[in-house]
């Protein structure tokens, strides 16, 4: 298996069976993003505990990439310090955004390299930031009270 048909692999993996699914209370602030190209939606809750990700949870409706980029995420970032999911989200962007020209940090990645090859596809750059702009947004609103 060649490392194409690998990150295809964990891609259809995390779409079938989404890690993290499902809207769970108590959180802190949620977010709830739509991409109007494609009609992909997702909401995340975030609950943060300290400096750290309590719980991270999602409900998405869309396409394979968007639903198995959320599963992704959640992996990456549950129980991480929040810190070091931005960092992540940021890594996870370039990539994704940098058509084909930005070297993954597989360490700080880890599975979400996976995407990498979104980055040849314009219209699915989208499906895959998705869910990760919507975690970013309501990161800064649990840091902010709720507010952003």
């Amino acid at each position: 298996m060649d490392v194409t048909e690998l990150y295809e692999q964990i891609i259809l993996d995390h779409s079938k069976h989404p890690k993290g699914a499902g809207l769970r209370e108590p959180y802190d602030a949620e977010a709830h993003h739509v991409n109007p190209t494609c009609g992909d939606e997702v909401t995340v809750r975030v609950s943060l505990d300290g400096g750290k990700i309590r719980d991270l949870s999602y409900h998405g409706e869309g396409c394979s990439i968007s639903r198995a980029s959320a599963s992704v995420m959640h992996e990456l970032v549950q129980g991480a310090e929040l810190e070091h999911t931005l960092a992540i989200q940021e890594a996870f962007q370039a990539m994704v955004t940098g058509r084909g020209q930005v070297e993954p940090d597989g360490e700080l990645l880890e599975d979400a390299v996976a995407f990498a090859g979104v980055a040849r596809y314009p219209m699915r750059v989208k499906c895959a930031l998705l869910p990760w702009m919507a975690f970013k947004d309501a990161a800064a609103r649990a840091v902010s009270g709720g507010e952003a």
